[in-house]
């Protein structure tokens, strides 16, 4: 699959006002959630949104933000899980997903079925880290390279005073506790994006291809969504689990290992992870799927990093849906919106330039017929 590059632009913050032009004769902007003064789009009815819970946070600031402008308007958003959430959509059950990952080269056909032949598009709205999270107590952060995070979660590194996690970290106070692993049970991009990032940076180690459910062979503790394997990872000790980052509350987490430096997780590194990968070409023309570079070496980039989207039709059957679609997408790509959402959840608010792209998609999405 040929990709192209987003550009250096990708890392840099949003920063100046994105103007919010009319969508059809209803001005269905969305504008709202930020600044002293709302003005009402003039849209009404109600979405119903399913997907990621990784996204949680964001969408109900998002839900917020433009219901309180909109208040002929409703979204609604059920946290469960990217998988169910694409499954939901491309089934008709769903006005958009939520997904960690973007759709499929198996998905797109069936996008047209309920979309048309236009099919369907990925919006990125969401670019946060991925932590690496752990229970033990007196032990906030732990430097761990790729291949340790791999043998740790197939269950090879047995106990967190492991000769691999020491040398890593001569002056930690590491105890002699068993390690245990915690995944999610259900389909889950974070878990896709999680062993995305292991197969590349440690190929030899992690063997498995990417995937959104867990590899069955490694036996481990689960649970469902990400405030599942948080709860359970934080209720028992010596458990470890990769979650969204805005979500993991008062577990340790680890710095991970690009090039010669280990990266903590951050907004900012996640940004610059994003600035260095590239967009998949060979999809429609406003698909904005992209290819995070996961072995990358770049200084100061966290490639364990998720790129969230919401993935709509281009066409809708009625304009009224239509127009509320692209009424909330503009807000929650606009730079009202990605503050909204990176206030409440920590993440890396989109640039200037994926904005804009994100824009024009959600400019172009109009009714059949």
């Amino acid at each position: 699959m040929k990709v192209s590059h987003v550009g250096r632009s990708a890392a840099v913050l949003a920063i100046g006002a994105l103007a919010l032009t009319a969508c059809g004769s209803d001005n269905a902007t969305g504008n709202g959630g930020g600044g002293d003064k709302k003005e009402s789009s003039g849209v009404s009815g109600t979405l119903t949104g399913i997907g990621a819970s990784s996204q949680q946070a964001a969408m109900t600031a998002w839900q917020n933000g433009f219901q309180s402008s909109n208040s002929g308007a409703t979204i609604q958003y059920s946290p469960d899980g990217s998988g169910a959430g694409r499954k939901a959509f491309l089934a008709g059950g769903a006005n958009f997903a939520g997904s960690d990952a973007y759709l499929s080269e198996k998905e797109l056909p069936e996008a047209k079925k309920q979309c048309g032949d236009a099919g369907a598009m990925d919006l990125p709205v969401y670019v946060s880290p991925i932590s690496v999270a752990f229970n033990l107590p007196g032990v906030e952060s732990l430097n761990l390279d790729a291949p340790t995070i791999a043998k740790i979660f197939k269950g090879e590194i047995k106990k967190w005073n492991a000769e691999e996690i020491k040398k890593q970290n001569p002056d930690a106070k590491l105890p002699d506790t068993a390690v245990t692993v915690v995944h999610r049970s259900d389909d889950s991009g974070t878990t896709e994006n999680f062993t995305e990032y292991l197969s590349k940076a440690a190929p030899k180690d992690w063997t498995d291809e990417p995937d959104q459910a867990w590899p069955s062979k490694y036996a481990a503790e689960n649970n469902k969504g990400t405030s599942g394997v948080v709860s359970t990872t934080s209720g028992t000790e010596g458990a470890v689990t990769y979650a969204d980052s805005s979500a993991v509350g008062d577990l340790g987490t680890a710095a991970i290992k690009v090039g010669e430096n280990y990266v903590k997780h951050s907004p900012e590194a996640a940004a610059k992870a994003v600035e260095v990968s590239k967009q998949v070409e060979g999809r429609g023309e406003h698909d904005m799927a992209i290819d995070i570079a996961r072995d990358t070496q770049e200084a100061d980039a966290y490639p364990l990093v998720l790129i969230s989207y919401h993935v709509v039709c281009s066409q809708y059957d009625s304009k009224e849906t239509a127009d509320l679609v692209k009424a909330f997408e503009t807000y929650v790509v606009s730079e009202d919106g990605q503050k909204a959402a990176a206030d409440s959840s920590g993440s890396a608010p989109l640039s200037q330039s994926l904005r804009d792209k994100a824009k024009a998609a959600v400019d172009s999405i109009s009714a059949k017929g």
